[in-house]
């Protein structure tokens, strides 16, 4: 149908024209739109304390300890289950958060904005791998490493993005997608750039050359800290497209560790959920699938743009990290062709001679070619507390796409479309 049509070459042309650029950091209080003290934002769509996963539990917990709204974890969980505690989904809130997601008042954010579109996007920052917040640790260590990113490394990057002026992070991942990463699971190249460009400007803070010292330390040792800015960028890029009418694009896709959602740009906020799914992947020593939770994070924000799993052919060292060879990644990214609508006119894989990376997911096409997206993800233990477990790669459930697709058939035909 052409009015189909051409509602998806509007969506097409906001991704397309995009410039998501890191213009400051904040306060998630003072800059996040609805934040306030009693309110905890999570990963994925809506979801109840009665039927959250391990990890979204635990972080909640650290959450709310960090917060100085409990002192133990005991009275955390009390404090959640009282009804006292807002839960809301950071998508609600122009916001993203990787696996568990939880962001509350106190935490620092970067504030990144679509020139094109005039659109905002927050995110907090990256805290590293292993036994963090958001795979669902609260231990003391966890909570007093929060407390230094917010009481040193936020103030000095804060300091240092305002001296060196806004980033442009489409440039950014367009550049690290030539250079192996892929931005959802591989960051490498993307956090080495961001360093680069950061360095002479947090030299010339009025912090401490000791301070100085740790946030490069940090930094470098944090090689997934840039998907803390690819997320947020992602998330700014396909927010527009969510309110082309008729577009059957998707323009979220978002898990909880009990559900998985997506969203539609046809059908506005609407959530359509199914169970997620166990991440088929490589584990840590001593772990295996029995021990992980389902699938959990706002990070696939970045496969609904293209990037990530759909640009695994770009980032063959991913393997060693998710499993399988390199010929597994050029096809997944190949399978990605299928389902999408258009190819990137800035994120180029150079093993695929440069071709662009699979943009735009058609919930027709992906109904009709039954095949799924793909995601390469961390993965939580199951168990509040205890952290990462491995990485792999997993899929939304079809039923999603399914109801989606139903539900803009029912659409039309209410508004005397289909006659």
């Amino acid at each position: 149908m052409q009015f189909i049509e051409e509602a998806n070459k509007k969506a097409l042309e906001i991704i397309q024209g995009a410039q998501p650029t890191l213009v400051g950091m904040g306060i998630a209080q003072d800059v996040v739109p609805g934040m306030h003290k009693h309110l905890v934002m999570h990963a994925g769509p809506p979801i109840t304390w009665d039927r959250m996963s391990g990890p979204l539990r635990g972080a909640v917990i650290g959450g709310l300890i960090y917060e100085g709204l409990a002192d133990t974890p005991e009275e955390a969980e009390a404090l959640a289950a009282s009804g006292k505690i807002e839960f809301d989904p950071c998508h609600h809130h122009a916001s993203v958060g990787p696996m568990a997601g939880v962001v509350t008042a106190s935490m620092p954010v970067f504030i990144v904005e679509n020139k094109a579109e005039g659109n905002f996007a927050y995110c907090t920052q990256n805290e590293g791998l292993g036994q963090v917040l958001r795979f669902g640790a609260y231990s003391e260590e966890v909570i007093t490493h929060l407390k230094w990113m917010e009481k040193t490394l936020y103030p000095i990057l804060k300091e240092a993005l305002a001296i060196h002026g806004p980033i442009d992070l489409k440039n950014l991942i367009a550049q690290s997608v030539q250079m192996g990463d892929e931005v959802h699971n591989r960051n490498k190249a993307t956090t080495s750039l961001f360093i680069r460009e950061m360095a002479s400007s947090i030299v010339k803070t009025d912090a401490s050359k000791e301070d100085q010292e740790k946030v490069f330390d940090f930094l470098n040792s944090n090689d997934h800290f840039a998907l803390n800015l690819s997320m947020p960028a992602a998330k700014a890029t396909m927010d527009p497209v969510g309110k082309v009418k008729h577009s059957t694009v998707v323009y979220t896709m978002a898990r909880n560790g009990t559900d998985f959602g997506i969203r539609v740009a046809a059908l506005g906020d609407r959530w359509f959920t199914a169970p997620a799914e166990i991440i088929d992947g490589l584990y840590f020593p001593g772990y295996s699938m029995d021990d992980a939770n389902p699938d959990i994070g706002d990070s696939c924000i970045t496969e609904t743009m293209g990037i990530g799993g759909f640009a695994m052919a770009t980032a063959p060292a991913i393997v060693q990290f998710v499993g399988g060879t390199p010929q597994d990644a050029v096809n997944f990214t190949t399978s990605m062709y299928e389902i999408t609508l258009e190819e990137s006119a800035s994120y180029k894989l150079p093993p695929m001679n440069f071709r662009g990376s699979p943009t735009g997911i058609d919930i027709r096409l992906v109904v009709e070619t039954q095949i799924r997206p793909v995601i390469n993800t961390g993965i939580a233990h199951k168990k509040a507390g205890v952290g990462q477990v491995g990485a792999g790669v997993v899929h939304p459930p079809m039923k999603c796409f399914e109801d989606a697709l139903e539900a803009y058939v029912t659409l039309l035909d209410e508004e005397g479309m289909l006659e």
